[in-house]
């Protein structure tokens, strides 16, 4: 399981990416350009004392993040508000790839036209979206579950 952020627009939601990404002991990948300057420093800074136990991989590109090894490894899985299908109805697996769009324009049509599948978490009527991380929690806590994912507390 991958948690993956295209072109983020806000910093704070990727040092709050990276945290969720941390604790859960899942990978995060960012693919670039992002909305704010991006360094190596810029990361480290956003981690906080959670880069220890996270890995955060950028990708330069679309092209780039669509090269990456990683992809053969599972699905391509959209969550987007343009979906139809709810994220409890859809059947996760270990491999799968979770992306999330820009928060200001969500994902162009060339993300949607590569994704494996579209995906919506429910809202009730009037609700525009969540906030990008808030979103991520809720999908990635679904497809841990599904999986068998969560971390182990007890590690003895």
């Amino acid at each position: 399981m991958r948690l993956t952020l295209f072109q983020p627009d806000i910093p704070q939601n990727l040092g709050a990416a990276m945290r969720l990404a941390a604790c859960l002991g899942v990978p995060l990948e960012v693919i670039e350009p992002c909305g704010f300057a991006l360094s190596d420093r810029a990361v480290r800074r956003a981690a906080m004392d959670y880069g220890g136990i996270g890995g955060v991989t950028r990708r330069r590109s679309w092209t780039d993040f669509l090269a990456a090894p990683e992809r053969a490894q599972g699905r391509l899985v959209l969550f987007t508000t343009e979906a139809a299908s709810p994220l409890h109805d859809f059947a996760f697996r270990p491999g799968d790839s979770l992306l999330f769009g820009r928060e200001s324009a969500g994902a162009p049509p060339e993300v949607h036209a590569a994704a494996d599948a579209r995906l919506i978490i429910p809202l009730v009527p009037g609700a525009r979206s969540l906030n990008v991380v808030t979103a991520a929690a809720i999908a990635l806590g679904e497809a841990l579950r599904q999986t068998g994912g969560f971390p182990n507390p007890d590690p003895s």
